[in-house]
């Protein structure tokens, strides 16, 4: 195994910039379990529920305006 790796890093290392920055973000995705696809997937069914929750009027509606006055408020 140690020496596939260091396989790997030597040949990464021949990489431009830009091919390591992508290979870099795609194995720290791989760690992280969730690829961007299943995230924006996951943001659309949010999305989805949210907009579903607002035409069952299952959510209170307030004026952005009204909102930030509210928080200037607090911040006070």
């Amino acid at each position: 195994m140690e020496n596939t790796l260091q396989e790997l890093e030597r040949r990464a290392r021949m990489l431009s910039p830009q091919e390591r920055a992508e290979l870099a973000e795609r194995l720290l995705e791989s760690l992280r379990g969730a690829g961007p696809a299943s995230v924006e997937a996951a943001w659309q069914q949010e999305i989805a529920a949210r907009i579903a929750a607002l035409e069952r009027s299952e959510v209170a509606v307030h004026a952005a305006e009204d909102v930030f006055a509210e928080a200037r408020l607090r911040l006070r």
